[in-house]
């Protein structure tokens, strides 16, 4: 790193420069969450690139999640956490723990560390301005929610005044009911709200692979034809089929791109937006 002299420093933002252009003014969702915010170095260099992006006048949004830190305080409280088909069984007891975890100690942590690296930060649950309405999934389920609306006022308008929104995936409807909401859902519904140029999934793996034991099958581009004959064909199974499906409604709505990329790869954020290397598995209409 000492060899890196200022020249080079100059020569790479020089070929940053197209994809700074590409991107000022417009708006870019990033989904955060479950075991990608686990590592704290990664943690530090996703706020980092998020800051950075704020700073050049990308209007970023940030979407997060926090299945971990739910499961931790249920723990804590006696509760076992109990999933059907990947989503959490959330009776009225766990719908409060759950905006604790969210609304709370993630949301707020994650605003103050945003705040640190030198972002403009403003901490929103979708229950504020009802941001997300819902209504209930399956009452199997308990207050698990399925979106049915999303107000983007209140999020362009922090965005017109240089704030960056982060927002922690609960909601409500009409009645006083508290939902939890899936991030993956409730950053895809966001970002079509929003018409995002850009919507990025940060996970845990590389992205979708041929072969999920084999991190060099990275599927680096896909249409939603070929995202169907993946389903067909079994190479895109288990959890990464709900993500993908997430992935196609926000195209469907209106994103531009969406990219899923590995949440522990240094500065994945920055290296998707702004280099021609890109990260992960892109999805395009």
């Amino acid at each position: 790193m000492n060899d890196f002299t200022n020249t080079d420093r100059a020569e790479v933002l020089i070929q940053a420069l197209p994809y700074i252009k590409k991107y000022v003014g417009k708006i870019v969702v990033v989904k955060y969450g479950g075991n990608a915010m686990i590592n704290e170095t990664s943690k530090q260099q996703v706020m980092e690139d998020i800051a950075l992006l704020s700073l050049i006048g990308v209007k970023v949004v940030l979407v997060h999640g926090g299945g971990p830190e739910i499961s931790d305080l249920m723990a804590k409280m006696g509760k076992k956490p109990e999933f059907v088909n990947g989503l959490r069984v959330t009776d009225k007891d766990t719908v409060d723990l759950v905006l604790m975890a969210l609304a709370g100690k993630v949301n707020k942590a994650l605003v103050n560390l945003l705040n640190v690296k030198g972002g403009n930060a403003i901490g929103l649950s979708g229950i504020d301005g009802q941001i997300i309405k819902a209504k209930f999934k399956d009452k199997a389920l308990g207050f698990v929610g399925e979106v049915t609306h999303i107000d983007a006022d209140p999020i362009i308008d922090l965005l017109d005044n240089g704030y960056t929104p982060v927002i922690s995936t609960v909601a409500c409807d009409d009645e006083g009911n508290i939902f939890n909401i899936n991030g993956d859902t409730a950053a895809a519904h966001i970002a079509g709200a929003l018409n995002a140029k850009r919507l990025i999934m940060m996970t845990d793996i590389n992205g979708v692979l041929k072969d999920r034991n084999n991190p060099s099958s990275l599927i680096r581009m896909m249409t939603i034809q070929e995202a169907t004959g993946y389903y067909e064909d079994g190479t895109i199974t288990g959890g990464m089929i709900p993500k993908v499906e997430c992935c196609i409604e926000a195209i469907r709505s209106g994103v531009d791109k969406v990219t899923i990329i590995d949440g522990r790869v240094p500065h994945s954020i920055v290296m998707e937006l702004l280099s021609n290397e890109g990260a992960g598995t892109m999805i395009v209409p």
